[in-house]
């Protein structure tokens, strides 16, 4: 596909799976219509960079459908002072779209070889910082965060993503079991509180090793 119609596939994929998605803040709508998602998706996949598909990224990963990532950015708020720790960096879209709004993100993929490439495609970013590891069910940097994503699913919400928040800090979690999942966002009010906005269903990937709970037979 030519930049003509990758505009015009990107145009189309704002205005026809976004939107409709209520997906309506003005700057997040601006920011994936400049965002050119083909430059994250393997080389001769660029025409499917714009469709409302999970694409194959390795690995057994998927990117996550547009309308999910939109529904995402809006509902976390994400400001220019904000600090983000995104888990799963995939194929560094999100992670794109997340350090044009925030001051900075920490982002930690369990994959080396999916990070490396991620990386080719985001060093004109400065407020990155790559991290390789299983942060499946913690990132234990002793550090506080005011958003915090998880981008694939957990069986549970990890206790210790919760503690990782600010006061008034906003964690994106989906939690549950295939094929019913609920994309949620806690935000913590207190320091044993936390407030729970259910975003929608859903059936995301789950984090390796954070899928199901493991179970013993003697």
């Amino acid at each position: 596909m030519n930049s003509v119609n990758l505009d015009q596939a990107r145009f189309f994929m704002v205005e026809q799976q976004i939107r409709p998605w209520d997906v309506l803040d003005p700057k997040i709508l601006d920011l994936l219509m400049d965002m050119p998602r083909h430059l994250f998706v393997e080389e001769g996949m660029e025409g499917l960079a714009y469709s409302d598909i999970e694409i194959p990224i390795g690995q057994a990963q998927k990117m996550m459908f547009p309308r999910v990532e939109g529904r995402i950015l809006q509902a976390l708020d994400i400001d220019s002072e904000d600090s983000v720790l995104e888990i799963g960096t995939g194929s560094g879209y999100l992670t794109a779209l997340i350090a044009n709004l925030a001051a900075k993100v920490t982002s930690v993929e369990l994959y080396p070889e999916i990070q490396s490439v991620a990386q080719t495609r985001l060093t004109s970013f400065k407020n990155i910082d790559f991290q390789s590891g299983d942060a499946s069910s913690d990132w234990p940097d002793n550090t506080a965060y005011d958003v915090i994503i998880l981008t694939g699913s957990v069986a549970e919400i990890p206790q210790a993503y919760k503690e990782k928040l600010v006061l008034g800090g906003r964690l994106f979690v989906t939690a549950g079991h295939s094929p019913a999942m609920t994309a949620q966002v806690l935000t913590r009010i207190s320091n044993q509180e936390w407030e729970v906005e259910t975003l929608f269903e859903t059936d995301l990937t789950a984090l390796v090793n954070a899928g199901e709970k493991a179970s013993f037979t003697l």
